[in-house]
């Protein structure tokens, strides 16, 4: 496969993606993923998306805002979270994913924030990854989200499609075995200005057509640039 024309891959996917805001604003639904409606909602404030991030692991998007608005309203920033108990925090996190284990980790963060950074979230890749439970994933998607800066936040659908569509091939290499190897890999092929958006096209197209199970190859937007690596059955 020739190298992927990324202007005409973001132009398709965005076109589709309009379309499914259209749809899902008539039907009343939610637009956005959690992460991004919080960070909305709280003026892209940075604990806020912190917390939310941290939530959202292995959670439904649902669940993750519901949570997110709750545990927010108590604490609004680390001082006030550092003064909850970590059995309060994590019935505020309550149904989140891993809950007792989120609580314990944003209790351990707010305490690092509050006495190494004045209570403020770092704007720094490194000293995010230093927090309790931030992985490059969360740490990116506070980057993008809070700060506004470049960054490509990699989760299960972003690492799937880019290797189903072949876009990571090398004549060396047959594509990447982890999401850290594929955000490695696209911070070197994926023009800066498709960073930040990266994420969000293809976690949508993820859940809603390039399923990691009999993906809908017959209504894919993308189909010219996808060599459908790995796709047996499909629909």
């Amino acid at each position: 496969m020739n190298k992927p024309d990324w202007d005409a891959i973001h132009r398709s996917l965005q076109k589709w993606r309009k379309g499914l805001q259209a749809e899902r604003t008539e039907a009343g639904a939610e637009k956005e993923p959690s992460v991004t409606t919080v960070a909305e909602n709280y003026s892209h404030e940075p604990w806020a998306v912190l917390v939310s991030t941290i939530l959202s692991l292995r959670t439904k998007d649902e669940v993750t805002l519901d949570s997110s608005v709750r545990l927010l309203a108590e604490a609004p920033g680390p001082a006030e979270l550092a003064a909850l108990s970590e059995e309060q925090v994590a019935r505020l996190a309550y149904p989140a994913g891993f809950y007792r284990t989120k609580a314990a980790n944003l209790k351990k963060i707010a305490a690092i924030l509050l006495e190494q950074y004045n209570g403020k979230v770092p704007a720094d890749m490194d000293a995010l990854l230093a927090l309790p439970g931030v992985g490059r994933k969360t740490a990116n998607l506070v980057l993008i989200e809070a700060f506004d800066l470049p960054g490509i936040c990699v989760d299960v659908h972003v690492h799937r499609i880019s290797n189903r569509c072949g876009w990571l091939r090398t004549e060396n290499r047959d594509g990447t075995k982890t999401p850290e190897e594929t955000e490695m890999t696209l911070r070197e092929i994926l023009p800066q200005k498709y960073w930040k958006g990266i994420n969000a096209l293809l976690v949508l197209y993820g859940q809603n057509l390039c399923r990691p199970v009999s993906p809908y190859c017959s209504r894919c937007v993308i189909k010219d640039h996808c060599k459908r690596t790995g796709v047996g059955k499909s629909r």
